[in-house]
């Protein structure tokens, strides 16, 4: 939670010479400021503040070369090894569509952004980082070895704003939405969802219907939807792993979506995070976190499409899975079976 009266930039500098190896985030939490606050107050130093307009900032993610993408949640964390391609703008929503870098734009959310060079023990981090109103990470860009260093180097000067002060004024943090039902309508939402041709279709007839896809989940019942323990999305990762299946994972915040689409190769659990950590894929989950989980089977015309879900107490959407079809390889069967094997949830009976 963000303190009443934040810290200027000064002491924000001040303290994280006291506490310089505690990631940006836990810091930030840690002090009561935003992230996007302790990257400003660097600014005139290690960060220059540039357009967070995501034409803006996916032109120079195009010009970097090979980088890391990276999106997260406060429970779920995706990184992607790739190339930013294939940018396709919008007012509402923006997406790049590669086969390493596939996002989901939201630009309203992009707020603040910085390009970051910084020196560390181990060599410069340079990077891009956007920051939705309340200062949330909502995408950041990272530079690897082989990335273009000479072209970012003429991007900080090129993209700089004339505003390069380290002061930054945010917005209160949103809360999350929690589950919304409305049992009135039970009737049309199942008789619309088993008439569903594709799942984009699905926020739209929640909204329609005064529900949120949570709250949709909790009154739906079979065939629609089975509850399952929250151990079943370590339970699935083991089973995917082993399977050696492609699977898409979708992870994001109110401004990004990231999607990883392929096997997932290495898993490794570290106290309550169990991390992915394939050579261009890393994924890190607070298993912890997960209060809900969901297996959910929403009709398409290429078929059932089937999705894991997991939600965390408050009701935000942490990450989901769906099976990988696409030419040359469909293992949406076969994620299936996993899913249809999870342990579900034993649901005491309404009194």
């Amino acid at each position: 939670m963000l303190q009443d009266k934040t810290l200027s930039p000064d002491e924000i500098r001040a303290l994280r010479v006291d506490d310089p190896k505690l990631r940006d985030r836990d810091f930030a939490d840690k002090h009561g400021i935003s992230e996007a606050q302790l990257v400003a107050a660097y600014c005139g130093s290690d960060a220059v503040r540039i357009d967070a307009h995501p034409d803006v900032v996916m032109q120079a993610a195009q010009n970097l070369g090979e980088v890391m993408a990276l999106t997260r949640n406060p429970s779920c964390v995706n990184e992607k090894v790739g190339v930013y391609d294939n940018y396709h703008p919008g007012t509402h929503a923006a997406m790049v569509l590669t086969e390493e870098i596939d996002l989901r734009i939201f630009p309203s959310h992009w707020r603040h952004a910085f390009v970051v060079d910084r020196e560390t023990e181990n060599g410069p981090r340079r990077s891009i980082q956007v920051f939705d109103a309340a200062g949330d990470a909502v995408h950041k860009i990272f530079l690897r070895d082989g990335s273009l260093h000479e072209t970012f180097d003429l991007m900080k000067a090129d993209l700089a704003l004339p505003d390069q002060s380290p002061g930054l004024e945010v917005s209160p943090r949103q809360p999350v939405e929690g589950a919304k039902s409305n049992p009135d309508k039970i009737d049309i939402l199942r008789k619309e969802w088993a008439r569903m041709t594709d799942t984009h279709q699905f926020l739209r007839l929640t909204s329609k219907l005064k529900m949120n896809r949570l709250g949709a989940y909790r009154i739906a019942g079979d065939p629609f939807v089975r509850a399952l323990r929250v151990e079943a999305v370590d339970a699935a990762l083991h089973a995917i792993r082993d399977a050696g299946i492609g699977i898409m994972i979708f992870t994001g915040n109110r401004g990004c979506i990231q999607i990883h689409s392929g096997p997932i190769q290495s898993l490794k659990a570290v106290g309550p995070w169990q991390n992915v950590m394939d050579p261009r894929f890393n994924l890190h989950l607070r298993l912890d976190h997960i209060a809900e989980v969901w297996a959910v089977e929403k009709p398409t015309q290429r078929g059932m499409a089937t999705s894991l879900e997991a939600f965390d107490a408050d009701g935000g959407l942490i990450l989901q899975f769906f099976g990988l079809g696409k030419e040359g390889r469909d293992d949406r069967a076969a994620w299936a079976e996993i899913v249809h094997g999870l342990e579900p949830l034993d649901l005491e009976p309404a009194q």
